[in-house]
């Protein structure tokens, strides 16, 4: 993480003070706007050196969570396309849809011409993303961040992006902030609750584990996930949940008619602890699955969710 030190300047004696210092002062003071008109370099997550001769105008977004942190930065009106989910905030659901955040109109694209895409990977670069380059169009790629230093770091490096650093850094202060927030009601667990996250319906059943931000969600909310010993989002059975007991079920699914209703009528899991006592709960998959400006959030909704009597406070 690249966090820029505060630089305080030492006040010099009026008599000894120079006029080619106080030049120096002055600029020092200069508008944000007029440095970002100066010529900057950053890298990606391929390592590719990317040089704007200015701020970039007109952007163009192929993640939800990377939308996100542009508006979040206060750089949203510079947004000309996005993807077909960007819901959050409410001002991007009328930007012009460029993609369903695994394809992307590439003609489109060539046709905006934006001062930058905003792309991301899984662990490969999407090979039509030549196609724009071959263009002369900057393509910025973040990889898929998997912990929450990784979204502070992708939050950087689109600051960076928009010569926009210090917007950058108090963002990331602002969200960790919220976190401790959360942590500091949690103080009084004594004992973690048991939580199975479902973010995949039956039949076929996926949750979080390790490696995953999500799983960092669960972490600062002071749960334990029942299927932490996981890595990333396995393929679980319904016999797997029943042997492991949770006490609490929370489902980020929500493209199906009732959720909770279909976990609870479960007839083989009638004997879970959590369908027992009625604890299933529906969490955002919004805020719980973008790993984005709202993580803070996210532990905060968990927390919540799981621990009322302690977030109430």
């Amino acid at each position: 993480m690249l966090i820029l030190p505060t630089i305080l300047f030492a006040a010099l004696l009026g008599a000894c003070q120079s006029d080619e210092a106080a030049d120096k002062t002055e600029a020092d003071k200069a508008p944000a706007e007029e440095k970002a008109s100066e010529a900057y370099t950053v890298k990606d997550d391929r390592g590719q050196e990317l040089t704007f001769e200015q701020a970039p105008e007109t952007i163009v977004s192929l993640i939800p969570s990377n939308t996100e942190i542009v508006y979040a930065l206060g750089e949203g009106d510079k947004l000309i396309g996005a993807t077909d989910y960007d819901n959050y905030p409410e001002e991007a659901k009328k930007v012009e849809r460029v993609s369903d955040s695994v394809a992307f109109n590439a003609e489109r694209i060539l046709e905006m011409k934006p001062d930058v895409v905003l792309a991301y990977s899984t662990g490969e670069v999407a090979p039509e993303l030549a196609q724009l380059e071959d263009a002369d169009i900057p393509v910025f790629v973040i990889q898929s961040a998997t912990s929450f230093d990784e979204v502070y770091g992708d939050i950087e490096q689109i600051a960076s992006v928009l010569a926009a650093e210090e917007k950058g850094e108090e963002l990331v202060k602002d969200i960790q902030t919220q976190i401790q927030d959360v942590q500091d009601k949690l103080a009084a667990v004594e004992e973690k609750k048991d939580v199975y996250m479902e973010i995949s319906p039956s039949p076929e059943i996926y949750t979080t584990g390790k490696s995953t931000f999500q799983q960092e969600i669960l972490n600062h909310a002071q749960v334990e996930n029942v299927f932490e010993d996981l890595e990333g989002w396995p393929n679980i059975s319904e016999e797997e949940v029943i042997t492991r007991d949770p006490e609490i079920i929370l489902t980020t699914v929500s493209y199906v008619e009732d959720a909770i209703g279909d976990i609870k009528a479960r007839e083989s899991w009638s004997t879970v602890e959590a369908i027992e006592d009625g604890d299933v709960y529906f969490v955002d998959s919004d805020i719980t699955s973008r790993p984005g400006p709202r993580i803070g959030e996210a532990v905060q909704l968990v927390a919540e969710t799981v621990y009322p009597e302690l977030m109430e406070k």
